[in-house]
């Protein structure tokens, strides 16, 4: 939610690609979709998350342990989760998806939001700047404002 990356790239990170002290993490082209390397600043709370997790999970190389070639054991998790959270429909994707439309409604440029999805292109970043109708309705009552 507060990094946009897919679970591929969260789930191949590594303690080495995290910079606790630059506030960011690297993702590295073997893991990244678009095989080019990007690096990926880290809010205050994704930086409080990983410096928590990382007092208990600092042992192994990857940041999440067992993740990495276990999908079935974290798609359980994931569906516990959704349960307790009496979510219905929300994939694990759609974070990312979150992270874009979140990003954009407060303000972003699409450029920024592209390159922290690590996109090539503006069509597929278009895809994930969903915009809820509340923002829409906003936008438009700005003109009344003039």
């Amino acid at each position: 939610m507060n990094t946009g990356l897919r679970r591929g790239d969260l789930f191949g990170l590594t303690w080495g690609r995290v910079n606790i002290e630059r506030k960011q993490l690297t993702v590295t082209a073997g893991t990244a979709k678009s095989g080019k390397v990007r690096h990926v600043p880290l809010n205050q709370e994704a930086l409080d998350v990983l410096k928590r997790w990382k007092k208990y999970h600092a042992g192994g190389e990857f940041v999440f342990p067992g993740a990495r070639g276990r999908m079935t054991h974290i798609n359980k998790s994931w569906a516990r989760l959704m349960q307790a959270a009496k979510l219905t429909d929300y994939r694990f994707h759609d974070c990312r998806h979150n992270f874009a439309s979140s990003l954009v409604m407060n303000g972003v440029d699409l450029y920024t939001v592209k390159d922290l999805l690590g996109h090539s292109d503006f069509a597929m970043t278009q895809r994930y700047a969903h915009l809820a109708p509340e923002h829409k309705a906003a936008a438009v009552e700005k003109l009344v404002a003039r």
